[in-house]
C-alpha cells in the first residue's frame, strides 16, 4: 500500500472521529453498524483471506466478548471499555486452545467445525442462569451512544493497521504460503502450526474487542444478539465481495455492501433480503474474486500502481474447498 493511500485512510478515521457528534441519530447508527461489519470483515479476513482457513465462527468470539464485557460492567462494576478490552483478551487466550484442536481441520471440515463450535457455545450460554439464560443480561442504559461509536471507530482502525502490517510482513508471506500449500509452505521452512494459530489468535481478539461495545450499544446481551448468524454471514458477504486476502477488501465491501443492505431495507422491507442475495449472485458472477481485485488487474494492464495490486486469495468457492 503506497503512503498516499495510507495517508488517506489516516485522514478518513480522523472526519469519522470528528464528524461523530454532529451526526444525527439514525446517521450514527447507520454509520456504528457499518463499522462493526468492518472490524468483523477485517478480523474474519485475517483467518480466513490470509491463511485460507474459511470459518463459520468468528462470531464466537464476538458473543465471549459481549458477555465479558455484560458480567465485568453488572458483577465486577467495571468501567465498560476495561470489560470490552478484558473480553478481546479472554477471547483470545481461549482462542488458543480452540485454535490447537480446531486448525487441524481443514477444508469444509474447519468451517463446519467453527460452526458448530458457534452454535454449541450459543447453547451453553442460553442454558446457564449464571450468563442470564435465554433472557439476557441487562447493562446500563446510561452509556452514550457516542463513546461506543468511538470505541467502535478506533476497533475498525485497529483491525484495519493489523490487516496492513501483516499484508506487507514476512508474516503475511507465511500466510498465503499456507493458503496456497501446507505442505510445500513446510518445506520451505515455514512454522505451520504456529503461524496458523497466530492468525487464529488476532482473528480472534478483534471480534471479541468488537463485542463488548456491541453489547453496550443495545443496553443488553442475550445469545441470539450477541452469537448473530446474520452479523457473521453479512461480513463474510462483504469480504468476498470486496476481495478476500486483501488490505482493501473488507473496506471496499463493508462500505458497499452495507450502504445497499440499508436502501434495500428501507424501501423493500418485506423482500430485500431476497433481493441482496440476487445482487450478490450476480457480483460473484461478474467479479468472482471482487472487487479490489478486479479494479488492481485492471490498473495493472493499463500500466497503474503496483502499489495497489492486492496478493488476494482466489475465488471464494476455492477457499472453501
Amino acid at each position: 500500500m503506497n503512503r498516499i493511500a495510507l495517508v488517506a485512510a489516516v485522514a478518513v478515521v480522523a472526519v469519522l472521529a470528528a464528524a461523530g457528534p454532529f451526526l444525527s441519530g439514525y446517521a450514527l447508527a447507520v454509520v456504528y453498524q457499518t463499522l462493526v461489519y468492518l472490524a468483523l470483515a477485517y478480523g474474519w479476513n485475517i483467518i480466513s483471506g490470509y491463511a485460507g482457513y474459511f470459518s463459520f465462527g468468528q462470531i464466537t468470539f464476538f458473543g465471549i466478548g459481549a458477555y465479558v464485557t455484560a458480567l465485568s460492567v453488572t458483577n465486577a462494576h467495571l468501567d465498560w471499555r476495561l470489560g470490552a478490552l478484558l473480553g478481546g483478551l479472554v477471547s483470545m487466550a481461549l482462542a488458543l486452545p480452540i485454535g490447537a484442536i480446531m486448525l487441524r481441520l481443514r477444508g469444509p471440515f474447519f468451517s463446519l467445525g467453527m460452526l458448530g463450535l458457534a452454535q454449541t457455545v450459543r447453547v451453553l450460554i442460553s442454558s446457564s442462569e449464571a450468563m442470564g439464560g435465554g433472557t439476557g443480561i441487562y447493562l446500563p442504559v446510561s452509556v452514550n451512544p457516542l463513546v461506543v461509536y468511538e470505541w467502535t471507530l478506533g476497533v475498525a482502525a485497529f483491525a484495519f493497521a493489523v490487516t496492513v502490517a501483516i499484508d506487507r510482513s514476512a508474516f503475511g508471506l507465511r500466510l498465503r504460503a499456507l493458503r496456497e500449500d501446507q505442505q510445500v509452505a513446510g518445506t520451505l521452512g515455514v512454522d505451520v502450526t504456529g503461524a496458523k494459530i497466530r492468525a487464529f489468535l488476532i482473528s480472534a481478539l478483534i471480534p471479541g474487542l468488537l463485542g463488548g461495545g456491541y453489547a453496550m450499544y443495545l443496553t443488553l446481551v442475550e445469545p441470539v444478539s450477541a452469537f448473530s448468524t446474520r452479523l457473521e454471514l453479512q461480513s463474510i458477504v462483504m469480504t468476498v465481495f470486496g476481495g478476500i486476502g486483501t488490505v482493501w477488501g473488507p473496506l471496499v465491501g463493508g462500505i458497499v455492501m452495507s450502504q445497499i443492505s440499508e436502501a434495500l431495507w428501507a424501501r423493500f422491507p418485506q423482500a430485500y433480503l431476497m433481493i441482496f442475495g440476487g445482487l450478490l449472485v450476480l457480483f460473484l458472477i461478474v467479479l468472482p474474486r471482487g472487487v479490489v481485485p478486479a479494479i488492481a488487474d485492471r490498473l495493472k494492464k493499463r500500466g497503474g500502481p503496483r502499489s495497489f495490486t492486492p496478493q488476494a486469495a482466489p475465488a471464494a468457492r476455492e477457499t472453501v474447498a
